[in-house]
């Protein structure tokens, strides 16, 4: 299972360079036929060898698509001490560019054969991705990995089934779901052990996703569990997104458009915990707050400044949330940072709880072509792009600051400084330093 924190990245899958070898063709003559036979060359000779080029091709793609600029010299040096690492010995650099690297990797990799070269070629690239800035963010991933991140990234658990947590069949309709929980609850509750409480929470977990038509229609299609748990606390509504996935945006605007009762006027954003997920969600979301085509973000990739604007219009039912809060604490992280930061950027709402964690990295994924395992494919785990933050100084390592922190011992009179609604200012100092409402 892929870390959770590695969830929290953008998936735009980017080509990676092709450059790397181009075709030439030699002339075979077959009596009065003429045949033209493809003979690949590579940009240096070393890398006719698969294991090379393997390793070559991930040279070529951080060259091109790390968010900092590296030059040669660098990335030859850490392919260097990467192989050093792998191997347990020194090789020669003879230069400090694309082709020493090459040379020097085709010396590493003919001192050993079979499993073994495989192996250093896999752990030369995975030694060199730990060891790029931010450290350990990179990865190595194979298709497996690969597809337990996408997963996580989507809230999907295939190895969780909410039907037969609730005592249902699959694919059960609603009735059928409400008469199996029935049934469940009733013998759960008879039960006094830890493992019987630990069903009974799931079982009540599944029973509300199953239950409602949105929820089990998303989760029918691709187990696709929900994001976004509401509340209402008094005139105030109250959402806790867990994690940003593909379907939060559709989740939020569902949420709003229900909660949006004549008597609510305030509205809760918790965010605390919540480890991003997929950043293409960020710029829909301040759309809806801020309109169609207007400014979201920047990110920052290589020297320049690549500007991210909302492809949503603004969603009209939240004109009458008059007063917001966005919550937050050190596991804020990813595009749930970048989301508060933009929150607090626009005055859409103000922040309140703790200094988000400060994980301000893009990662996208990039395959890499060159077959060293004809059972095997491998993509690369790469940081791509730098978020900022309201103040324009990178989220990585600093994070997003809170309008009022709870850490301060004033803080429930802080409030009313930032917000005027007596219902959101209440539940605030009621929830702020409380866990998140999931239930």
């Amino acid at each position: 299972m892929i870390p959770p924190k590695f969830v929290a990245f953008i998936f735009a899958l980017v080509a990676i360079i092709s450059g790397a070898s181009y075709e030439t063709y030699d002339h075979i003559f077959v009596g009065k036929h003429v045949q033209l036979a493809a003979a690949v060359t590579y940009a240096t000779p070393e890398e006719s060898d698969a294991y090379v080029r393997f390793d070559m091709e991930a040279y070529d793609s951080i060259l091109k698509n790390y968010w900092k600029k590296v030059s040669e010299s660098d990335l030859a040096q850490l392919f260097q001490q990467s192989v050093a690492k792998a191997s347990s010995s020194s090789t020669p650099l003879v230069t400090p560019d694309r082709a020493g690297t090459a040379k020097m990797l085709s010396v590493a990799l003919g001192s050993v054969t079979g499993d073994a070269k495989k192996q250093l070629a896999i752990n030369t690239i995975i030694v060199a991705l730990y060891n790029l800035p931010p450290v350990g963010r990179d990865q190595l991933l194979s298709a497996k990995q690969e597809t337990s991140l996408r997963q996580e990234v989507s809230n999907v658990d295939p190895n969780k089934n909410l039907y037969a947590d609730v005592g249902a069949t699959t694919g059960a309709s609603v009735d059928d779901v409400k008469t199996a929980y029935t049934e469940k609850k009733t013998e759960l509750e008879k039960a006094t052990s830890t493992v019987a409480k630990q069903q009974l929470a799931q079982a009540k977990y599944a029973y509300d996703v199953l239950t409602k038509d949105d929820t089990k229609t998303r989760y029918d299609a691709a187990k696709v569990e929900p994001t976004i748990f509401t509340h209402e606390m008094g005139t105030t509504l109250y959402l806790y997104i867990e994690k940003m996935s593909p379907t939060t945006l559709d989740e939020f605007v569902s949420a709003i458009n229900a909660g949006a009762k004549d008597n609510m006027t305030s509205l809760i954003i918790d965010l605390r915990g919540n480890i991003g997920g997929s950043l293409d969600i960020a710029p829909s979301f301040i759309g809806l707050f801020e309109g169609q085509n207007s400014y979201a973000f920047d990110l920052f990739h290589q020297d320049d400044y690549q500007v991210l604007r909302s492809p949503t219009p603004k969603l009209d039912s939240l004109s009458q949330f008059r007063d917001i809060a966005v919550l937050t604490d050190n596991m804020t992280q990813s595009t749930a940072e970048v989301i508060s930061a933009a929150m607090k950027r626009f005055h859409i709402a103000h922040l309140v709880g703790a200094t988000t964690r400060g994980w301000g990295t893009v990662e996208n994924t990039f395959p890499l072509s060159t077959s060293i395992d004809p059972t095997e494919t491998y993509t690369m785990l790469l940081v791509h792009s730098l978020t900022l933050r309201d103040d324009n100084q990178p989220i990585e390592s600093r994070g997003v600051d809170p309008d009022v922190s709870i850490s301060d011992a004033n803080w429930r009179t802080e409030l009313v400084k930032y917000f005027r609604s007596t219902s959101l200012i209440d539940a605030l100092r009621a929830e702020a330093s409380k866990p998140p409402i999931k239930d």
